[in-house]
């Protein structure tokens, strides 16, 4: 099943994005119990080319130490944090500075050879919380009720591929260009026809599950100077299965639904607020309004501030 939901808020201040996206989640925890996560946008507050990197690191002696040590050979490590975890691992966040983005992947590649290591992303102008659990949990275990930001979408999972850990929870990134997220419900059917030509452009996999799939191709196209609408409907037309998405950008929030409607979606919008989301309750957690629409089969939206 999963729920998915996004939520922006239009004056482009700074509002408990956080708050939202965990009382818009439990409205769905009935969609799936195995993960959650969030992307929120616009409160890091980040420099020009500073980053923030969540790392998932087994409590093993010296290996914290190893993860230093490799990003201290790239970049100076700026102001870090511990966040203990569960099942013998660590999340350990710390913000560095690079010369420019393109040095972004590289540096997580090299980290993720460390054994027992895996970056869970690496983002400037948003910040991802995943984990395994329930919605109520990881936000209190990440204090998300707290977070701000301008807009952000969530997830909570219910798995029916790959595994179930915190790499896999969603949302999912792509590094091709600047802090582009997908949450999603559903499967693509003709994943490796869309997978295929991306890999041969250079594109670098890290999963075999289909949003990363997703979340690739929308980087991919927004490279190209597709703008986020074009790029949604096109991938309606590209892709086969059932499924609804919602992606997340440093501007704004989308979502699409496949040709068929066979996974729900609903909106609404306000003088404040645009939100959507999986089901209406979730809605309702953000907004007071009986103006709620149905996302047709093959639909497309976009809200960008």
């Amino acid at each position: 099943m999963c729920g998915i939901a996004g939520v922006v808020f239009k004056d482009k201040k700074l509002h408990p994005v956080g708050d939202a996206l965990t009382k818009m989640l439990d409205a769905l925890q009935h969609r799936g119990p195995d993960s959650a996560g969030f992307a929120i946008y616009g409160g890091l507050g980040l420099e020009e080319n500073e980053y923030l990197l969540n790392i998932e690191v087994k409590e093993k002696s010296g290996l914290l130490e190893s993860v230093k040590n490799t990003v201290n050979k790239v970049t100076p490590i700026r102001k870090e944090e511990i966040i203990p975890s569960v099942e013998n691992y660590i999340i350990y966040r710390c913000k560095i500075s690079l010369n420019s983005f393109s040095e972004l992947k590289p540096l997580i590649m090299d980290i993720d050879k460390i054994e027992d290591v895996i970056v869970l992303n690496g983002a400037h102008s948003f910040e991802m919380i995943k984990d395994v659990g329930l919605v109520k949990d990881i936000a209190s275990r990440y204090d998300t009720r707290s977070k701000m930001g301008t807009h952000g979408i969530g997830h909570t999972r219910f798995s029916t591929e790959s595994l179930v850990d915190r790499y896999h929870a969603h949302p999912f990134q792509s590094y091709i260009i600047p802090d582009i997220t997908v949450v999603h419900n559903g499967q693509i059917t003709n994943y490796w026809k869309i997978r295929d030509p991306l890999e041969r452009k250079g594109h670098i996999f890290e999963t075999n599950n289909d949003t990363e799939c997703i979340v690739h191709y929308i980087a991919d196209k927004l490279s190209e100077g597709y703008k986020l609408e074009e790029a949604l409907e096109q991938s309606v037309k590209d892709m086969d299965g059932p499924f609804s998405y919602i992606v997340g950008t440093p501007d704004g929030v989308g979502i699409a639904k496949d040709q068929l409607g066979l996974r729900p979606g609903v909106m609404a919008e306000n003088n404040e607020i645009f939100a959507i989301a999986s089901e209406e309750v979730s809605l309702r957690e953000v907004m007071d309004t009986h103006d709620i629409d149905q996302i047709s089969p093959g639909e497309t939206r976009a809200y960008t501030i």
